[in-house]
């Protein structure tokens, strides 16, 4: 039978930790000064004047650069529990970890080929 009263301590969690962060900005919202001029609306480019417009076409190139380092960044984030503790989990998982690197390496060589890893 599904009990309710056995997950009072998860709702209150949940709705504590969802009041907070709406009281904070909220109460920013009243405390925080509100001055609106020229200094405030300019743009800040490390207290030089800006110079040129702000839309600025970036090549596509260097986001895909930064797309497939923040994937292979989060393979190391996947594995190392794997590492850390491979002599416990057995050979199946081993398998899954070896087809997980093989899906990320089949990857790679498509990113290679397609040119998303030249910076230039």
């Amino acid at each position: 039978m599904f009990l309710l009263h056995e997950y009072d301590i998860f709702w209150t969690f949940l709705i504590i930790a969802s009041l907070i962060p709406i009281l904070v900005f909220w109460i920013s919202g009243l405390l925080a000064p509100i001055n609106e001029g020229p200094e405030k609306l300019s743009s800040y480019e490390s207290g030089i004047e800006p110079m040129g417009g702000a839309w600025l076409q970036f090549r596509i190139r260097y986001y895909m650069f930064a797309l497939v380092f923040v994937v292979f960044d989060v393979e190391t984030v996947f594995l190392y529990p794997w590492a850390m503790s491979f002599d416990v989990l057995g050979v199946s998982v081993f398998i899954e970890a070896f087809i997980f690197v093989l899906i990320l390496v089949v990857g790679l060589v498509y990113a290679w080929r397609k040119g998303a890893l030249e910076w230039s």
